[in-house]
């Protein structure tokens, strides 16, 4: 998932590749139900950070990802300038 500021970047969310990894690496299938019970995180609000464009969260909502996965925040988020989307850089 991107989010797309007006200052020329973007904001890559990275939920669904990291829950991916996750799963690979301990053999269980991770559900978005799983997460929000764990995390306090609702459900849908997990489904907009994994899939809706120009999903905008908290940092508490990072946070609280982070620890579950055993991650830092540049594991979840990732910026991305414009030129590099667009294919300019």
């Amino acid at each position: 998932m991107v989010y797309k500021s007006n200052g020329g970047f973007m904001i890559r969310f990275r939920l669904k590749e990291l829950i991916t990894n996750e799963e690979f690496r301990s053999g269980k299938r991770i559900t978005l139900g799983k997460i929000a019970e764990a995390t306090g995180i609702k459900q849908p609000t997990l489904s907009r950070i994994a899939g809706t464009r120009g999903y905008n969260t908290t940092t508490d909502n990072v946070d609280r990802l982070c620890r579950y996965l055993g991650c830092k925040v540049g594991d979840i988020m990732e910026y991305v300038p414009d030129e590099e989307l667009s294919g300019e850089g």
